[in-house]
């Protein structure tokens, strides 16, 4: 499952951030953002940066110094086979959301109150295949709180990217709700790897959490 994990981290980190590779012409849309109108103000990000992206107009990003994080979610690909196992789903979910914690645990408070000073992460990972049997279904918004439990259970059974596997990522004020960034990125080839194991993902679970708290760096030096 660790090559696996990559395969879809890797694709977060360049949407957000500057870990650009080779991409397809247009990535598909699960709807995670919103409707098709949202989609539309996507537009082409820099180079090495998100393929496409959004950044309310004035912004200070610089205000937001706590942090709300929902729990990541997933959207299999619309021929992934029908019919995963929802506590691999789980797992998968748990172990992603507990490295977000700690890359975050050091730098900003992560809070399960709206602030003025707080903004809420989301972060969809889309057109997922899974290499074997599972549901068609995405794991339910919960949000991520404090205490996250460390995976202690290895999942057989392996995962792939779909070729195009594609991240969603958006930032809101949390006592608005309006979106402040947003972006959308795809990776290529290398996600027909295959993880085995839950637990070895975590190594690349943790580089895309640290990625993330990486870009939201950025984007605060940018705006003092």
């Amino acid at each position: 499952m660790k090559k696996t994990v990559k395969v879809i981290l890797i694709g977060i980190i360049g949407f957000v951030l500057s870990a650009s590779t080779a991409f397809a012409a247009d990535p598909s849309f699960s709807g995670f953002l919103g409707d098709p109108s949202v989609y539309k103000q996507l537009t082409p990000g820099p180079k090495d940066g998100a393929k496409l992206r959004w950044i309310k107009p004035g912004v200070d990003f610089g205000k937001y110094n706590k942090f709300m994080v929902d729990s990541v979610i997933f959207y299999l690909a619309p021929d992934a086979y029908k019919g995963i196992d929802p506590q691999e789903m789980k797992e998968l979910a748990d172990s992603f959301n507990t490295e977000i914690m700690a890359a975050f645990r050091d730098k900003y408070p992560i809070v399960s109150e709206p602030g003025p000073d707080v903004a809420r992460i989301r972060i969809a990972i889309t057109n997922v295949k899974p290499s074997r049997p599972g549901v068609s279904a995405i794991t339910s918004v919960v949000p991520v709180g404090i205490g996250i439990s460390l995976i202690k259970k290895g999942a057989t059974g392996g995962w792939s990217g779909s070729g195009e596997t594609c991240v969603e990522f958006e930032a809101l004020d949390s006592i608005t709700n309006e979106a402040i960034v947003m972006a959308v990125d795809q990776q290529q080839a290398q996600f027909e790897d295959r993880f085995s194991k839950l637990g070895s993902a975590k190594d690349a679970f943790k580089f895309w959490a640290e990625r993330i708290v990486k870009f939201l760096d950025e984007q605060k030096v940018n705006k003092m």
